[in-house]
């Protein structure tokens, strides 16, 4: 999987180097664009990047099954551009989460140990890879770039 995305970012230097600063930048915004798209759709169908899907919530006790949170999808204002935030300049393009919400995201993403509330018990939190490059996302900025490419041949 690495030595794919080597050949992607490889690929990418090689066209983009082309451009101006200028240019570049709104090239990886819009990739970073079609990205958070792609994350925000994968989060809402609940799968990791390899297509497998999140574990599910823990089962909950009969004493604890009121409210509904539990039968939501996990995720759901995670995934909205408000949180899922992106960012590009001239060099590199990035997806990702801010602030608070970036160390909530991290212990999904990288299945870490944290408090469930303020001063309360701590718990494993299963891996739920929330961002990610899947093979089909790789294929999708190649083409993006691409795009982007012959509009800006075409026009000048």
């Amino acid at each position: 999987m690495s030595d794919d995305l080597h050949a992607l970012e490889m690929l990418a230097i090689q066209l983009l180097a082309r451009l101006s600063p200028a240019q570049r930048r709104v090239a990886l915004m819009g990739v970073a664009r079609e990205m958070r798209r792609h994350q925000s759709d994968r989060i809402a169908q609940q799968l990791n990047p390899d297509g497998a899907p999140y574990e599910p919530r823990k089962r909950a006790s009969a004493r604890s099954r009121k409210g509904r949170i539990r039968r939501q999808a996990m995720f759901q204002k995670l995934r909205t551009a408000r949180w899922l935030k992106v960012e590009a300049s001239p060099d590199e393009a990035a997806v990702g989460f801010a602030g608070r919400i970036a160390r909530i995201a991290a212990v999904h993403q990288y299945g870490e140990r944290a408090p469930v509330a303020p001063h309360g018990p701590e718990y494993q939190y299963p891996r739920r890879a929330l961002v990610g490059v899947a093979a089909h996302d790789r294929e999708s900025i190649r083409a993006r770039l691409i795009a982007h490419l012959e509009g800006r041949i075409s026009r000048g």
